[in-house]
């Protein structure tokens, strides 16, 4: 939830000049009538016409300069909730005007900006506010496009009673609304990655492996007493203790292709945006499953990018990580790089689960991709051939081939159609896992079971 800093409402735009540019249709027409029935009158010699046409002129400039001279002040904020959502739900956006002068103000209109493609701009028209006195408004925005979109400033429109003027006066605070991939929630499906540690696979590494072997470090208030380890307090002469079993996550990469030449094709529904849903989807649960995550795109770009290998360290930290990756699959965009091996670069050996969404790939990018699979414990690959998301498409000999070429590689390899659910396809890469598995191998290192 976030709030727009308070503003004066009597920050003036400009000038005089800036305040007749604020006549409306009627103001200008009555200037242009005003004006013109005086040059008659002088023409003709009409005192009686001279003073109409004075008349005429002379009221929208009094309204031009009552509304210039207006010291309404008043504050305005706004708060945002949630400031976070999924691409097609609805944000409610909540504003608020407070009246802090001692004079009651006029009728006003209040007109937030908002981009185009949440919708259209909310104008409110308020009625007059008593000193000290408030009113509060909201309204809803709505995206189907992932993005930032900037909301604000607030603006109000003073409007004299004749209709002859409206100037604008804004406030300078705005908030951003950022809309995530939308994410679906997927199976159970039981994963086992390399690393050892807790997540799915639930193994520890010691520190120590006998009393020969005692890694000791120095005692700290609140260690367990029983824990003291004698012969290395003789031999340092201060307390030692022996170090407590420390578990590891489990790793889980998740690589995301982002060439502009892999996907053709744009919009909510097109391959590049279901793989984007498809990689938020999937970070998701795997950090629900106790797994440490990162997101990796084929620039080379790891988030969250803190620490030797970019995944997150504690599971403190998950749900801050899981709104970075969110945060960063909102406004990731085509690359205009020319392949995968950036990525290949970042992936230095012992990743752990390697979940991949590649779009159209030729023999080359291929070849990077089987390579990626011997620096993971265990790969998965989701491919988004425009063949298939094209109308009447269908894959064609030579990509069969690089689909191949993947699984002898050692990839489980799974097309993705257009319209694909994610949760059935990755029920389908656990199958084909599965069937893929040596006998009396399931279970093990990198394995779906």
């Amino acid at each position: 939830m976030t709030a727009g800093s308070p503003a004066a409402g009597d920050e003036e735009k400009g000038g005089l000049r800036s305040a007749l540019g604020g006549l409306t249709t009627r103001g200008r027409s009555f200037l242009a009538a005003g004006v013109a029935a005086a040059v008659c009158a002088v023409v003709l010699g009409q005192s009686d016409l001279l003073r109409v046409g004075l008349l005429l002129a002379a009221l929208p400039l009094i309204c031009v300069a009552v509304l210039y001279r207006t010291r309404y002040r008043v504050a305005g904020s706004r708060r945002l909730f949630p400031s976070r959502v999924p691409a097609g739900s609805e944000a409610r956006v909540h504003l608020r005007l407070d009246n802090v002068s001692r004079l009651p103000t006029g009728l006003l209109m209040l007109q937030d900006h908002v981009p185009y493609v949440l919708g259209p701009r909310p104008r409110f028209v308020l009625d007059r506010v008593e000193p000290g006195g408030r009113r509060e408004v909201s309204y809803r925005v709505r995206s189907d496009l992932r993005g930032r979109y900037p909301l604000g400033p607030l603006q109000l429109r003073l409007n004299d009673p004749f209709g002859m003027c409206e100037l604008t006066r804004s406030f300078s605070s705005s908030d951003t609304l950022t809309v995530i991939p939308r994410t679906e929630p997927l199976p159970p499906v039981r994963l086992s990655g390399d690393a050892t540690g807790y997540g799915d696979g639930r193994q520890r590494a010691l520190a120590l492996a006998g009393d020969d072997d005692v890694i000791p470090r120095t005692y700290r208030h609140g260690d367990d007493l029983r824990r003291v380890h004698w012969r290395s307090t003789a031999r340092y002469g201060e307390l030692m203790v022996r170090r407590e079993e420390q578990p590891q996550r489990a790793r889980c990469t998740v690589l995301l292709d982002t060439r502009r030449a892999a996907y053709r094709g744009a919009g909510p529904d097109s391959a590049f945006e279901w793989a984007v849903s498809g990689a938020a989807s999937a970070l998701v649960h795997m950090l629900e499953r106790g797994f440490s995550v990162r997101l990796l795109t084929d620039t080379g770009t790891s988030v969250p990018g803190d620490g030797g290998d970019g995944l997150v360290g504690s599971p403190q930290e998950s749900a801050e990580s899981a709104g970075l990756m969110l945060d960063a699959l909102a406004v990731v965009d085509h690359s205009d790089g020319a392949g995968l091996s950036r990525a290949y670069d970042v992936l230095r050996g012992g990743e752990g689960l390697l979940v991949a969404f590649f779009g159209d790939m030729d023999e080359e990018q291929a070849a990077v991709a089987a390579r990626m699979r011997q620096r993971s414990g265990s790969a998965v690959a989701f491919v988004l051939d425009s063949g298939l998301w094209m109308a009447n498409g269908a894959v064609d000999d030579a990509v069969e081939a690089r689909l191949r070429g993947l699984r002898e590689a050692g990839w489980t390899v799974v097309p993705v159609g257009p319209g694909a659910a994610l949760p059935e396809l990755w029920r389908q890469a656990a199958r084909e896992r599965a069937d893929s598995a040596p006998a009396g191998t399931t279970g093990l290192s990198g394995g779906w079971t």
